[in-house]
């Protein structure tokens, strides 16, 4: 079976971005963890918070999780907190090459504040940018398990091109 690529990391790293560029130039499927789960709800994932809570969303990304694992040839750009679970990333991980994406807590409020999206539920704050440092503090230690990719300043091109080069190499 060929193996996926996985991408992690905080929202505003460029996961969907790149991913749709790696998915093209590889011939892989691109999958969207969370538009996954929008389709399947039949909400967006802010509805999602506010009505059936992040316990229930954190319930349906494990479901994605196990169902993406099943296939090949897939780019999946994951929810930022999906592969911080140990069992999402274990099943997963198994099924594919992981790569974090990260970028400056500057560049992805700059990101985040330049797209027509819904607003970010976990951003939902006077403070957005202390809100980001404090989030990728708590998460720093589990995005460490996955090799790093810095997306800061960098165009989507040169980012595809090295995770292309990087799977290539380990596969």
């Amino acid at each position: 079976m060929t193996s996926n690529i996985i991408l992690t990391g905080f929202m505003g790293c460029g996961k969907t971005t790149v991913g749709k560029g790696l998915a093209e130039e590889l011939g892989f499927s691109f999958i969207d963890t969370d538009l996954l789960i929008e389709k399947s709800c039949e909400m967006t994932i802010p509805k999602i918070f506010a009505t059936l809570g992040e316990t229930y969303f954190r319930q349906q990304e494990s479901l994605v999780a196990e169902e993406l694992s099943k296939g090949s040839k897939q780019v999946i750009s994951t929810g930022g907190r999906l592969m911080l679970d140990t069992t999402n990333a274990k099943i997963l991980g198994e099924s594919g090459h992981v790569f974090c994406l990260v970028a400056s807590a500057e560049e992805i409020l700059r990101r985040i504040s330049n797209t027509t999206e819904p607003k970010r539920p976990l951003l939902d704050t006077p403070r957005p940018l202390e809100r980001i440092v404090e989030l990728i503090n708590e998460r720093e230690k589990g995005y460490k398990q996955f090799q790093q990719i810095d997306t800061t300043n960098k165009t989507v091109e040169v980012i595809v091109i090295a995770i292309k080069k990087l799977f290539t190499q380990a596969t």
